[in-house]
């Protein structure tokens, strides 16, 4: 195997080879590492590559190789995966894509960390996060933007845009990322990927509490179905304190990929009144799964949803997240205004927000709940240009971004799960997708028809040409 397949090799196949001693998990970092080297200066995908450390890690875990059985390793013993910059490693820098927090060091490792650790992945670096995770692109100021291997003249997406992209130009193996309002979903879109938005309480935000009324969660970006379900397994599960929890899936997520979901009643929708509907590529997106779903013996039909009672109420929500500590005047524009918006909103105001909230949401779910799984857009129309909002005024780049990513952050408000597919491209060449929504605690379903359309038409043998190109000897 030459070092670009092995570098686009699924995870958990990667793991297999490991564990078959055909690979090592020292092989693996150095052709990461090299990777990284090579491409992420015009990526900008890692904020910071941990060599060092990756390295020595490796080193130990390819002479724990020799004389461990391999029955007794985790499941993802020497895998190498990237770590989003808005989730802590102890002893490493945790900007939240702020200037002046370039050298902030974190003091401990997040839950989900301390998980991926235990299930033996080995931490390649921090990747590039939008400033505090609120924009749908990733051009913090004071650091080179991130930009999307199919063309660099494009976003990879945001808040999880560097994770994305590392994944997708072959930096890494899976990637870590979160999702707040479809910052998992939207970059897996933009660059052909699956990315899982797990149900409010399927993984625990440990150690610290929740801010935002459960809107934001940690998810798995993955270039196949199974890997992003194998590490949502991992990432999976309750811990001592947290305010809501889910019970783990019987027998695993991944089981599901490998279970014919059945005859399933299954619906579809491309209309977001009063933000919006989907243009051509996206409606055209859904349509097309619409039907090979209809193909494999499903019943599929259009669904109407009613939003006109969340819009406002989440956006007051959603907004108090740029209020993280820091000083107002050392953020961007858009946060800037974000943060004075929400400072005019009385504590009452905003539990008021909240209750709103939460009671459009059931009315969502209600709506949804008779479908074992929905087909939405990820978001509105294809991936934008590095740059192309950037100099609007605030208002209007706010109001941009919540027409282009209308149907994501309404899973962040109702807790239910979604699942990122690709499913092709734009005659841009730019990739394009869907995202199946879930019942309450319903990933295993939509993993096993995600398994289904993944069988049906496989996408994961798709690679950028800048990622494909061999190393100079």
């Amino acid at each position: 195997m030459n070092s670009v397949d092995l570098a686009f090799t699924p995870a958990l196949e990667q793991a297999r080879l490991i564990r078959s001693r055909e690979i090592s998990p020292l092989e693996l970092v150095e052709l990461y590492l090299e990777r990284i080297e090579r491409l992420n200066p015009l990526l900008g995908s890692y904020f910071t590559v941990m060599s060092e450390t990756a390295i020595a890690t490796a080193k130990a875990q390819t002479d724990q190789l020799t004389q461990a059985d391999p029955v007794e390793l985790p499941p993802f013993f020497g895998v190498p995966i990237s770590i989003k910059d808005l989730t802590p490693v102890a002893g490493v820098c945790c900007s939240y894509g702020l200037k002046v927090a370039k050298n902030r060091v974190a003091k401990e490792d997040a839950g989900v960390v301390t998980r991926l650790r235990q299930a033996g992945f080995i931490l390649l670096g921090k990747t590039a996060a939008s400033e505090i995770g609120s924009t749908p692109f990733t051009e913090p100021r004071g650091f080179p933007p991130a930009r999307n291997p199919w063309n660099l003249d494009y976003t990879p997406g945001g808040s999880s845009g560097g994770a994305a992209a590392s994944v997708a130009a072959g930096l890494a193996a899976i990637a870590q990322g979160t999702d707040g309002g479809g910052s998992i979903r939207g970059p897996a879109f933009c660059c052909g990927l699956v990315g899982i938005k797990p149900s409010r309480g399927r993984v625990s935000m440990a150690p610290v509490g929740d801010r935002l009324n459960g809107l934001p969660t940690d998810g798995p970006i993955a270039r196949t179905v199974a890997d992003a379900a194998a590490l949502l397994d991992v990432m999976a599960g309750y811990v001592v304190g947290d305010p809501y929890w889910l019970p783990d899936p019987n027998p695993s997520f991944l089981a599901a990929t490998e279970r014919p979901p059945g005859l399933l009643k299954i619906g579809f929708t491309t209309d977001f009144s009063p933000l919006g509907c989907a243009d051509a590529a996206c409606t055209q997106a859904v349509m097309d799964t619409a039907k090979r779903l209809e193909a494999m013996g499903h019943t599929v039909e259009p669904v109407r949803l009613n939003l006109d009672d969340l819009i406002e109420p989440l956006i007051a929500v959603w907004q108090t997240g740029v209020d993280v500590g820091v000083p107002w005047f050392v953020m961007g524009k858009l946060n800037r205004w974000l943060y004075w918006r929400s400072r005019k909103r009385s504590a009452g105001q905003f539990l008021t927000a909240v209750n709103q909230m939460q009671i459009a949401s059931r009315r969502i779910v209600a709506t949804l709940i008779d479908y074992d799984a929905t087909i939405f857009p990820v978001f509105l129309h294809p991936t934008i240009r590095v740059g192309e909002w950037a100099r609007l005024p605030a208002r209007q780049m706010f109001q941009n971004i919540v027409h282009w990513v209308a149907p994501s952050p309404i899973l962040n408000a109702t807790g239910q799960p979604g699942i990122a597919l690709p499913t092709g491209f734009t005659e841009q060449g730019l990739p394009l997708g869907i995202q199946l929504v879930g019942r309450p605690a319903g990933e295993e379903t939509l993993i096993s028809i995600a398994a289904q359309l993944e069988q049906d038409q496989p996408w994961s043998q798709h690679r950028p040409a800048i990622a494909t190109a061999h190393p100079r000897s």
